[in-house]
């Protein structure tokens, strides 16, 4: 398997890539082509044949790709068999919404616990998952060893909470709040901003709508 770094962005696309090839998998398809992929993830099949470039010879002209040896390819190269221990900052509404669902689809990612200031919410277990005061954010950090945690909280306390969880050694941190943080150079953020997304998503479906005829033939929902 190649070691090579590849760009940031063809990284952000394999776990998309990744998911879809699971849906595939698990109807019996054998093969899909680039084309195909396309016109269920609504990426070029260009940019998609190049990201795959990146990886080694994973298809033939002509035939496209094998969906079980992709699918394993990148299973190992995302390393879906690790467990990444995840926590959650924030138990509102949002947080609470988080908790429940707690990538019930993905077999590699859990959130083991969640924090809150609020009295009320500390002590007490959300799905199963503890809610912990922010005082003991070091220790149980360091106790499940996480790297990686999910903001919540409101804007006006965003930018200490994130000091907070970075000088306790969190390298990554998934953003949901609509302030734009400050953090060192080691830590890597990235921000979701839901507005942004649904407003993204309304003008996608203003200006390029779906043409139902260039969808592939999988029942209803399965659409990566």
């Amino acid at each position: 398997m190649s070691e090579q770094k590849i760009p940031q962005v063809t990284a952000k696309r394999l776990p998309l890539y990744y998911r879809y090839l699971e849906k595939l998998h698990a109807i019996g398809k054998k093969r899909v082509s680039s084309a195909q992929l396309s016109d269920a993830l609504q990426i070029d099949p260009a940019t998609i044949r190049r990201d795959f470039s990146y990886l080694g010879e994973l298809g033939k002209k002509g035939y496209g790709y094998n969906v079980n040896y992709l699918l394993q390819f990148l299973r190992d190269f995302l390393r879906q068999d690790e467990v990444t221990n995840v926590v959650l900052v924030g138990v509102g509404h949002l947080g609470t919404a988080l908790l429940g669902y707690n990538f019930y689809r993905s077999h590699n990612t859990k959130i083991v616990a969640g924090f809150d200031v609020d009295s009320g919410k500390v002590g007490k277990e959300v799905d199963g998952i503890p809610v912990y005061s922010m005082s003991r954010f070091s220790e149980v950090r360091e106790l499940h060893q996480v790297e990686v945690a999910i903001l919540t909280v409101p804007a006006s306390v965003a930018q200490p909470t994130t000091n907070q969880i970075v000088d306790a050694g969190v390298r990554g941190i998934l953003n949901f709040t609509p302030a734009r943080l400050t953090v060192p150079s080691h830590v890597r953020m990235h921000n979701i901003d839901l507005t942004i997304e649904l407003q993204t998503l309304i003008y996608f479906l203003k200006h390029f709508p779906v043409d139902e005829e260039d969808l592939l033939d999988f029942p209803e929902g399965e659409k990566g």
